[in-house]
């Protein structure tokens, strides 16, 4: 089985200190201390993730997982590993100048960018520049959907505002990470309306997947959701535990779990 990870991060133990993840602490029963890269490692290895887009954070107060922190992992695995930058989105220059530093130089696939952080939805003003940017350099951006799990607000991650930025750039590819849930109804029909939006599932182990989104997957949906983590918070293994209590088509499970990330990001 081959797998490409949409979605995880190798956080540094500073990450973990903002309060906002205390839910997530609380949930899981873990304190989410540094992690070796070795372990991380192994932990792919466990659960057949031969490649995995490895996220940087930027929030209001600066960098939580630094665009030159995931270089480092992706300069020295640069088989296994393709970094997602992530910006300051209200300094407009200078995150379009980091854009195209770490895509054209450093060969990033994506843009990152987690409304809850800043509290905005992605259709804020804020964006609009990035996203463009992100279209004129056929990268997508990776945006969260659905209920926020950090003790931030989840507004921010309601569907509907993913529909308006695919109306506005509909040259644009938008990964939709974490689902949608509850709302996952509208996410299906906003991937399935436009060529250009996608769905990650991460977050969720397979056995949590909505049946609707199985369905989707099994049937017209087979191109436009992904396999995603969200490691560390969940490990590959734990998400894929039940994945064949699903049912999927085997074409249909080849797409979710590596083809459709390979034609989205390039890889």
């Amino acid at each position: 089985m081959k797998v490409i990870d949409a979605w995880m991060q190798h956080p540094s133990e500073h990450f973990f200190t903002y309060p906002y993840f205390d839910s997530l602490k609380r949930w899981l029963k873990q304190g989410f201390k540094k992690i070796p890269l070795e372990d991380t490692l192994r932990v792919l290895d466990s659960a057949q993730v031969e490649k995995a887009l490895i996220s940087a954070w930027h929030g209001p107060e600066g960098p939580m997982i630094s665009n030159e922190e995931v270089l480092s992992i992706t300069m020295k695995y640069p088989d296994r590993f393709f970094g997602v930058a992530a910006v300051d989105i209200r300094e407009t220059e200078s995150a379009i100048s980091t854009i195209r530093k770490y895509v054209l130089e450093h060969h990033f696939k994506a843009l990152r960018i987690i409304q809850w952080l800043w509290e905005l939805p992605c259709t804020h003003s804020y964006y609009q520049p990035l996203l463009e940017e992100c279209a004129n350099l056929n990268i997508p951006v990776c945006l969260q959907v659905g209920l926020t799990g950090p003790l931030k607000t989840s507004e921010t991650g309601r569907p509907g505002y993913i529909e308006r930025i695919a109306l506005d750039h509909p040259q644009l590819k938008i990964v939709c990470g974490h689902i949608g849930y509850p709302w996952h109804m509208e996410m299906i029909a906003y991937a399935t309306k436009f060529p250009n939006v996608y769905i990650d599932t991460s977050a969720y182990k397979s056995s949590r997947y909505p049946a609707e989104l199985v369905q989707y997957i099994n049937a017209h949906g087979a191109s436009k959701v992904m396999f995603g983590s969200n490691y560390p918070m969940i490990t590959p293994g734990d998400c894929l535990q039940d994945l064949d209590s699903l049912g999927l088509r085997a074409e249909n499970q080849e797409m979710f779990l590596y083809k459709n990330a390979e034609a989205v990001f390039g890889l």
